[in-house]
């Protein structure tokens, strides 16, 4: 095992078994790698210059202003001499592969957030490999180095909360160890924003009641706080004010919703076009539904018009499904029930409720054959698996040019990705119970 990491006092990480490792800048720096000239250079993934968003950035494109979720246009304003690149998420599913296994060779406790984040509970670990948790960060920041040329950045605490934020303090490249008799010291002076659960209009309506750091929830007490936000959430805060979180490390969590999302080239106005990229996106989030084992009770459809105006709408099916074809007729059900449309920018569809595919009833059809549909999108899948994601596709996307497409994603949750021909229009986004993704560091 490694020596901790110099700033940190030998001693003080008793008690603080619970780890957030985060990849810096994941996407950027994986590219980065297969591209040595890129190194020290501004390098953004994502859209190209005119629409999409970014989904990575290197560190030398963020001193620029350049961000996550940002988008590509503006992007491009701030930083015009940024080399865009479209992502790689066979490549970035690799590497994800990879590092988590060097995780697991640590402590089977693993709890995966994304392609490029993870939680640790090394408690159990620390006797058997007779080191301690700062000396078991170095070690992990270590082997990823050695085995993907990439780095990742370690937050040590007693607790998932505070860990995450331990090692958004540590970015980049390094590890930020929050003692067990400290916590409050840490959280005191950070913005309420900090608190899971805080989003904009929350922090405002906290703000008019004086309340702008985390310190000053704490103090607050409940009383005042459920008078501002109600009373779960003003237990919620409270708790997470003071250091309390009782959430453990579940290394068999599940994801609790997966989909895909497109933004167009051009608006779209013909909706036999829109029907196609329905079946486009109905078809690559089957494919994750199937390639993680898990079913789907909720249809999602999402729409963003020219005017940026954004809807959704969604509904249960009768059994849970992982067929794309069941995916994409309800998802065009949703499509058709909204009548007339605006010009559309951005299309998306998402599989919710997801349970076990084992514990999942399926739905018999009379007169269906016996080997249908759900045979033939195996089938499909294998083929791709051996042969590439443009081997075998729905006949109406057979010779589709696909000019609609800006080569940009947004927002997808999938952190399996597939690879292959198509791996550029699919953006890994994960939602899972633990706790809401921050921007790829």
């Amino acid at each position: 095992m490694s020596t901790p990491p110099s700033g940190q006092a030998p001693g003080r990480d008793a008690g603080c078994g619970i780890l957030h490792v985060d990849m810096d800048a994941f996407y950027a720096l994986v590219e980065i790698r297969s591209r040595p000239e890129l190194r020290g250079h501004p390098v953004v993934v994502g859209g190209g210059p005119e629409r999409g968003v970014v989904l990575s950035a290197s560190y030398e494109a963020r001193a620029h202003g350049v961000r996550s979720a940002m988008p590509s246009a503006r992007a491009h304003r701030l930083c015009p001499q940024a080399v865009f690149l479209p992502p790689d998420f066979a490549a970035y599913s690799e590497v994800s592969r990879a590092v988590m296994e060097v995780f697991r060779s640590v402590t089977p406790l693993v709890q995966p957030l994304s392609l490029d984040e993870a939680f640790l509970d090394v408690s159990g670990a620390l006797r058997r490999l007779g080191a301690t948790p700062l000396e078991i960060a170095a070690s992990i920041r270590e082997q990823v180095a050695a085995s993907q040329q990439i780095t990742c950045s370690v937050g040590i605490a007693s607790t998932m909360f505070v860990a995450k934020l331990a090692s958004r303090v540590a970015k980049p490249d390094g590890v930020h160890l929050v003692p067990a008799d400290g916590v409050r010291a840490f959280l005191d002076p950070l913005p309420v924003g900090a608190l899971w659960g805080v989003g904009a209009r929350t922090e405002e309506v906290l703000a008019r009641h004086g309340i702008a750091t985390v310190g000053d929830v704490a103090a607050a007490g409940l009383a005042t706080l459920r008078r501002a936000v109600g009373e779960a959430h003003a237990v919620h805060l409270f708790a997470l004010a003071r250091g309390v979180d009782e959430r453990r490390v579940d290394p068999h969590g599940r994801e609790k919703s997966a989909g895909a999302e497109e933004t167009f080239a051009r608006d779209l106005v013909d909706r036999a076009v829109l029907r196609r990229e329905l079946l486009r996106l109905a078809d690559r989030t089957g494919r994750m539904l199937r390639r993680r084992a898990v079913r789907a009770r909720t249809v999602a459809l999402k729409v963003r018009f020219d005017d940026f105006t954004t809807i959704t709408r969604s509904r249960t099916l009768p059994a849970p499904t992982d067929l794309a074809r069941e995916l994409y007729a309800t998802a065009g059900e949703l499509l058709d029930a909204l009548g007339p449309i605006a010009p559309v920018r951005l299309l998306g569809v998402r599989a919710e409720g997801l349970v076990p595919a084992d514990r999942a009833p399926e739905q018999i059809v009379l007169g269906e054959a016996e080997h249908g549909w759900s045979d033939a999108e195996r089938a499909a899948d294998q083929a791709r698996s051996r042969f590439g994601v443009a081997a075998v596709r729905p006949a109406s996307l057979l010779g589709d040019p696909d000019p609609t497409r800006a080569r940009s994603p947004v927002e997808a949750a999938d952190p399996a990705r597939a690879g292959g021909p198509d791996r550029h229009r699919e953006h890994p986004r994960v939602s899972r119970a633990a706790s809401p993704r921050e921007p790829n560091g």
